[in-house]
Protein backbone atom coordinates (compact mmCIF):
# COMPACT_ATOMS: atom_id res chain seq x y z
CA UNK A 1 0.00 0.00 0.00
CA UNK A 2 1.48 3.12 -1.01
CA UNK A 3 -0.38 6.03 1.21
CA UNK A 4 1.93 8.98 -0.26
CA UNK A 5 -0.15 8.01 -3.59
CA UNK A 6 -3.38 9.75 -2.25
CA UNK A 7 -4.57 13.09 -2.51
CA UNK A 8 -4.69 14.86 0.10
CA UNK A 9 -7.76 16.63 1.54
CA UNK A 10 -7.07 19.56 4.59
CA UNK A 11 -9.28 20.43 6.19
CA UNK A 12 -8.67 24.42 7.64
CA UNK A 13 -9.26 23.91 11.20
CA UNK A 14 -7.11 25.43 13.05
CA UNK A 15 -9.33 27.60 15.64
CA UNK A 16 -12.23 25.63 16.55
CA UNK A 17 -14.65 28.28 17.72
CA UNK A 18 -18.45 29.26 18.02
CA UNK A 19 -18.88 30.54 14.92
CA UNK A 20 -21.41 30.89 11.87
CA UNK A 21 -20.59 31.66 8.65
CA UNK A 22 -21.28 34.73 6.93
CA UNK A 23 -19.73 37.82 4.85
CA UNK A 24 -19.99 39.29 7.93
CA UNK A 25 -17.62 36.85 9.55
CA UNK A 26 -15.17 36.71 6.49
CA UNK A 27 -14.71 40.49 6.83
CA UNK A 28 -14.23 40.85 10.71
CA UNK A 29 -11.65 38.09 10.03
CA UNK A 30 -9.83 39.88 7.42
CA UNK A 31 -9.35 42.92 9.00
CA UNK A 32 -7.15 41.75 10.64
CA UNK A 33 -3.82 40.43 8.84
CA UNK A 34 -2.85 36.66 9.66
CA UNK A 35 0.53 38.02 10.82
CA UNK A 36 -0.87 40.01 14.18
CA UNK A 37 -2.31 36.29 14.78
CA UNK A 38 0.44 33.78 14.26
CA UNK A 39 4.11 34.16 14.84
CA UNK A 40 6.50 34.00 11.96
CA UNK A 41 9.36 32.22 11.01
CA UNK A 42 12.28 32.17 8.52
CA UNK A 43 13.00 28.38 9.24
CA UNK A 44 10.77 25.83 7.71
CA UNK A 45 9.03 23.11 10.44
CA UNK A 46 11.31 20.35 8.57
CA UNK A 47 14.34 22.02 9.65
CA UNK A 48 12.96 23.39 13.41
CA UNK A 49 12.24 19.00 13.95
CA UNK A 50 8.46 19.58 13.73
CA UNK A 51 7.63 17.30 11.21
CA UNK A 52 7.98 14.26 13.09
CA UNK A 53 6.38 10.74 14.52
CA UNK A 54 6.97 11.54 17.84
CA UNK A 55 5.42 14.74 18.40
CA UNK A 56 5.64 16.71 21.73
CA UNK A 57 2.73 18.48 23.44
CA UNK A 58 4.79 21.25 24.22
CA UNK A 59 5.88 21.42 20.32
CA UNK A 60 2.24 21.99 19.40
CA UNK A 61 1.32 24.65 22.26
CA UNK A 62 4.42 26.81 21.35
CA UNK A 63 4.25 26.10 17.62
CA UNK A 64 -0.06 25.59 16.56
CA UNK A 65 -0.32 29.36 15.05
CA UNK A 66 3.23 29.42 13.87
CA UNK A 67 4.30 29.17 10.25
CA UNK A 68 7.20 29.98 7.57
CA UNK A 69 6.90 33.00 6.17
CA UNK A 70 9.58 32.28 3.46
CA UNK A 71 7.88 29.07 2.31
CA UNK A 72 3.47 30.10 2.10
CA UNK A 73 3.63 29.74 -1.60
CA UNK A 74 5.19 26.21 -1.93
CA UNK A 75 3.65 22.98 -2.46
CA UNK A 76 4.61 19.53 -1.30
CA UNK A 77 2.14 17.80 -2.78
CA UNK A 78 2.20 16.60 -6.56
CA UNK A 79 -1.46 15.62 -6.46
CA UNK A 80 -4.85 17.74 -4.91
CA UNK A 81 -5.07 19.46 -2.27
CA UNK A 82 -8.11 20.46 -0.85
CA UNK A 83 -9.11 23.08 1.80
CA UNK A 84 -12.55 23.46 3.63
CA UNK A 85 -13.11 26.70 5.29
CA UNK A 86 -15.61 25.75 7.91
CA UNK A 87 -18.56 27.36 9.59
CA UNK A 88 -16.54 26.68 13.29
CA UNK A 89 -13.40 28.67 11.96
CA UNK A 90 -14.12 31.84 10.03
CA UNK A 91 -10.62 32.38 10.65
CA UNK A 92 -10.21 30.05 7.91
CA UNK A 93 -11.02 32.58 5.30
CA UNK A 94 -7.49 34.46 6.09
CA UNK A 95 -5.82 30.97 6.80
CA UNK A 96 -6.74 30.06 2.71
CA UNK A 97 -6.06 33.71 1.34
CA UNK A 98 -2.27 33.71 2.71
CA UNK A 99 -1.70 29.57 1.65
CA UNK A 100 -3.96 30.01 -1.48
CA UNK A 101 -0.84 28.39 -3.47
CA UNK A 102 -0.94 25.01 -1.50
CA UNK A 103 -4.36 24.26 -1.92
CA UNK A 104 -5.81 23.36 -5.90
CA UNK A 105 -9.66 23.31 -4.60
CA UNK A 106 -10.71 25.37 -1.23
CA UNK A 107 -14.82 24.58 -0.47
CA UNK A 108 -16.10 26.63 2.05
CA UNK A 109 -19.27 25.73 3.71
CA UNK A 110 -21.43 28.19 1.80
CA UNK A 111 -24.68 26.60 -0.22
CA UNK A 112 -27.68 24.11 0.07
CA UNK A 113 -30.13 22.59 -2.09
CA UNK A 114 -33.62 22.51 -1.33
CA UNK A 115 -36.29 20.71 -3.25
CA UNK A 116 -39.40 22.94 -2.82
CA UNK A 117 -41.65 20.50 -5.32
CA UNK A 118 -41.89 19.20 -8.13
CA UNK A 119 -39.19 19.57 -10.81
CA UNK A 120 -38.33 22.77 -8.67
CA UNK A 121 -34.84 23.40 -6.69
CA UNK A 122 -33.50 26.32 -4.83
CA UNK A 123 -29.95 26.91 -3.91
CA UNK A 124 -29.69 28.75 -0.60
CA UNK A 125 -27.34 30.57 1.24
CA UNK A 126 -25.75 32.52 -1.41
CA UNK A 127 -25.99 35.62 0.63
CA UNK A 128 -22.40 33.76 2.43
CA UNK A 129 -20.67 34.33 -1.08
CA UNK A 130 -18.22 36.67 -0.79
CA UNK A 131 -17.15 37.55 -4.15
CA UNK A 132 -14.50 40.19 -2.53
CA UNK A 133 -12.67 36.85 -0.62
CA UNK A 134 -13.07 34.80 -4.04
CA UNK A 135 -11.02 37.66 -6.01
CA UNK A 136 -8.34 37.83 -3.31
CA UNK A 137 -7.98 33.85 -3.64
CA UNK A 138 -7.53 33.81 -7.36
CA UNK A 139 -5.42 36.73 -6.86
CA UNK A 140 -3.04 34.87 -4.68
CA UNK A 141 -3.38 31.75 -6.77
CA UNK A 142 -4.71 31.50 -10.37
CA UNK A 143 -4.61 28.06 -10.39
CA UNK A 144 -6.88 27.40 -7.05
CA UNK A 145 -10.11 26.89 -7.53
CA UNK A 146 -13.51 27.47 -5.46
CA UNK A 147 -15.88 24.92 -5.38
CA UNK A 148 -18.31 25.31 -2.49
CA UNK A 149 -19.82 21.88 -0.64
CA UNK A 150 -23.52 21.47 -0.64
CA UNK A 151 -25.82 19.63 1.25
CA UNK A 152 -29.01 18.47 0.24
CA UNK A 153 -30.94 20.29 3.39
CA UNK A 154 -34.09 19.66 5.19
CA UNK A 155 -34.76 16.62 2.38
CA UNK A 156 -37.15 14.11 3.48
CA UNK A 157 -37.08 10.18 2.18
CA UNK A 158 -39.73 11.12 -0.09
CA UNK A 159 -38.21 14.01 -1.82
CA UNK A 160 -35.15 11.52 -2.61
CA UNK A 161 -37.91 8.75 -4.00
CA UNK A 162 -39.32 10.92 -6.32
CA UNK A 163 -35.72 12.40 -7.40
CA UNK A 164 -34.79 8.63 -8.21
CA UNK A 165 -37.73 7.91 -9.86
CA UNK A 166 -37.51 10.82 -12.59
CA UNK A 167 -34.37 11.33 -15.17
CA UNK A 168 -36.71 14.85 -15.65
CA UNK A 169 -36.66 15.65 -11.69
CA UNK A 170 -32.65 14.40 -11.58
CA UNK A 171 -31.85 16.86 -14.76
CA UNK A 172 -33.57 19.99 -13.09
CA UNK A 173 -31.20 19.22 -9.77
CA UNK A 174 -28.33 19.36 -12.11
CA UNK A 175 -29.36 22.34 -14.01
CA UNK A 176 -30.02 24.60 -10.83
CA UNK A 177 -26.31 23.54 -9.80
CA UNK A 178 -24.82 23.94 -13.22
CA UNK A 179 -27.03 27.59 -13.16
CA UNK A 180 -25.83 28.48 -9.66
CA UNK A 181 -22.19 28.21 -10.77
CA UNK A 182 -22.44 30.11 -14.02
CA UNK A 183 -23.93 32.90 -11.84
CA UNK A 184 -22.08 33.20 -8.90
CA UNK A 185 -18.61 32.59 -11.52
CA UNK A 186 -17.90 29.07 -9.05
CA UNK A 187 -15.49 26.40 -9.71
CA UNK A 188 -17.27 23.34 -9.66
CA UNK A 189 -19.01 22.02 -6.06
CA UNK A 190 -18.38 19.61 -3.03
CA UNK A 191 -21.48 17.37 -3.16
CA UNK A 192 -22.48 15.85 0.44
CA UNK A 193 -25.65 13.73 0.62
CA UNK A 194 -24.28 9.77 0.37
CA UNK A 195 -24.63 9.08 4.10
CA UNK A 196 -27.94 11.03 4.42
CA UNK A 197 -29.82 7.73 3.28
CA UNK A 198 -27.69 5.53 6.09
CA UNK A 199 -26.57 3.25 3.59
CA UNK A 200 -29.72 2.64 1.62
CA UNK A 201 -31.09 3.33 -2.02
CA UNK A 202 -27.06 3.14 -2.97
CA UNK A 203 -27.73 2.02 -6.81
CA UNK A 204 -30.84 5.10 -6.84
CA UNK A 205 -27.68 7.91 -5.54
CA UNK A 206 -25.15 6.13 -8.11
CA UNK A 207 -27.66 6.92 -10.31
CA UNK A 208 -28.21 10.44 -9.72
CA UNK A 209 -24.58 11.30 -9.09
CA UNK A 210 -23.83 9.62 -12.22
CA UNK A 211 -25.97 12.53 -13.85
CA UNK A 212 -25.06 15.76 -11.51
CA UNK A 213 -21.26 14.81 -12.68
CA UNK A 214 -22.18 15.07 -16.37
CA UNK A 215 -23.99 17.91 -15.95
CA UNK A 216 -21.28 19.30 -13.90
CA UNK A 217 -18.67 18.39 -16.59
CA UNK A 218 -20.55 19.54 -19.36
CA UNK A 219 -19.98 22.82 -17.92
CA UNK A 220 -16.60 21.98 -16.90
CA UNK A 221 -17.36 22.34 -13.56
CA UNK A 222 -15.59 20.39 -10.71
CA UNK A 223 -17.46 17.38 -8.71
CA UNK A 224 -16.07 16.18 -5.55
CA UNK A 225 -18.19 14.29 -3.66
CA UNK A 226 -18.12 13.44 0.08
CA UNK A 227 -17.89 10.13 0.78
CA UNK A 228 -17.93 8.14 4.53
CA UNK A 229 -15.33 5.93 5.82
CA UNK A 230 -15.23 1.94 3.96
CA UNK A 231 -14.70 0.71 7.31
CA UNK A 232 -17.67 1.83 9.93
CA UNK A 233 -15.44 3.32 12.81
CA UNK A 234 -14.76 1.36 15.92
CA UNK A 235 -16.25 -2.17 14.00
CA UNK A 236 -14.56 -4.38 11.57
CA UNK A 237 -18.01 -4.06 9.23
CA UNK A 238 -18.08 -2.13 5.66
CA UNK A 239 -18.87 1.01 6.07
CA UNK A 240 -22.06 2.48 3.83
CA UNK A 241 -19.69 3.39 0.61
CA UNK A 242 -17.74 0.63 -0.69
CA UNK A 243 -15.61 -0.61 -3.69
CA UNK A 244 -18.58 -1.42 -5.83
CA UNK A 245 -19.96 2.85 -5.70
CA UNK A 246 -16.40 3.34 -5.99
CA UNK A 247 -15.85 1.88 -8.99
CA UNK A 248 -19.43 2.98 -10.64
CA UNK A 249 -18.31 6.62 -9.93
CA UNK A 250 -14.86 7.12 -10.44
CA UNK A 251 -15.30 8.10 -13.70
CA UNK A 252 -17.93 10.74 -13.30
CA UNK A 253 -16.49 11.65 -9.96
CA UNK A 254 -13.15 14.20 -10.05
CA UNK A 255 -12.20 13.79 -6.35
CA UNK A 256 -13.65 12.22 -3.27
CA UNK A 257 -13.63 13.71 -0.14
CA UNK A 258 -13.34 10.68 2.35
CA UNK A 259 -13.65 11.31 5.53
CA UNK A 260 -11.18 9.49 7.09
CA UNK A 261 -11.36 11.25 10.97
CA UNK A 262 -13.81 11.54 13.60
CA UNK A 263 -13.04 7.62 14.57
CA UNK A 264 -13.50 7.40 17.98
CA UNK A 265 -16.80 9.21 20.29
CA UNK A 266 -17.97 10.42 23.69
CA UNK A 267 -19.08 6.51 24.24
CA UNK A 268 -15.54 5.32 22.52
CA UNK A 269 -13.46 8.07 23.42
CA UNK A 270 -9.83 7.16 21.33
CA UNK A 271 -7.93 8.36 19.06
CA UNK A 272 -9.55 10.67 15.89
CA UNK A 273 -7.88 8.71 12.93
CA UNK A 274 -5.96 5.56 13.96
CA UNK A 275 -3.76 4.89 10.53
CA UNK A 276 -4.62 1.34 10.24
CA UNK A 277 -7.89 2.53 9.96
CA UNK A 278 -7.00 5.25 7.63
CA UNK A 279 -5.08 2.39 5.14
CA UNK A 280 -7.96 0.12 5.44
CA UNK A 281 -10.58 2.72 4.02
CA UNK A 282 -8.16 3.36 1.04
CA UNK A 283 -7.43 0.16 0.47
CA UNK A 284 -11.01 -1.18 0.51
CA UNK A 285 -12.00 1.49 -2.02
CA UNK A 286 -9.04 0.88 -4.44
CA UNK A 287 -6.73 -2.10 -3.46
CA UNK A 288 -5.71 -2.26 -6.97
CA UNK A 289 -4.53 1.79 -6.88
CA UNK A 290 -7.01 2.24 -10.55
CA UNK A 291 -8.44 5.58 -8.87
CA UNK A 292 -6.15 5.94 -6.02
CA UNK A 293 -5.30 9.60 -7.50
CA UNK A 294 -8.88 10.52 -6.94
CA UNK A 295 -8.94 9.66 -3.12
CA UNK A 296 -8.42 12.85 -1.26
CA UNK A 297 -7.61 11.74 2.19
CA UNK A 298 -9.07 13.61 5.12
CA UNK A 299 -6.75 15.22 7.50
CA UNK A 300 -7.85 16.69 10.25
CA UNK A 301 -6.39 19.56 12.22
CA UNK A 302 -7.72 19.15 15.71
CA UNK A 303 -7.91 16.57 18.07
CA UNK A 304 -10.58 15.77 20.96
CA UNK A 305 -11.28 15.96 24.18
CA UNK A 306 -13.05 13.44 26.04
CA UNK A 307 -14.99 13.41 29.71
CA UNK A 308 -13.64 10.88 31.69
CA UNK A 309 -17.74 9.47 32.12
CA UNK A 310 -18.12 9.30 28.28
CA UNK A 311 -20.99 11.76 28.24
CA UNK A 312 -19.72 14.20 26.19
CA UNK A 313 -16.43 15.55 23.95
CA UNK A 314 -15.25 18.94 22.62
CA UNK A 315 -12.43 19.44 19.86
CA UNK A 316 -9.05 20.24 21.84
CA UNK A 317 -7.73 23.35 20.74
CA UNK A 318 -3.78 23.69 19.90
CA UNK A 319 -3.16 26.43 22.75
CA UNK A 320 -3.80 23.23 25.23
Amino acid sequence: MKLLNPLLMVTIAYHLAAATLSKTDSKKASSKSLETKTRLSDVPVQSRGLVTTDVKAKDIVLDHQSYCSKHVKERHVSGDVLGYVTPWNSHGYDVAKMFAPKFTLVSPVWLQIRRKGRQSYQVTGLHDIDQGWIKDIKKHSKSTQIVPRVLFDSWTYQDFESVFSSEDEIEDLSDALVQTARDEQLDGFVIEVWSQLGGQKRQELVHMLTHIGQALHQDKLQFILVIPPAVAPGTDQLGMFGKKEFDLLAPFVDSFSLMTYDYSNPHRPGPNSPISWVQACVQILDPESKWRKKILLGLHFYGMDYSALGASGEPILGSR
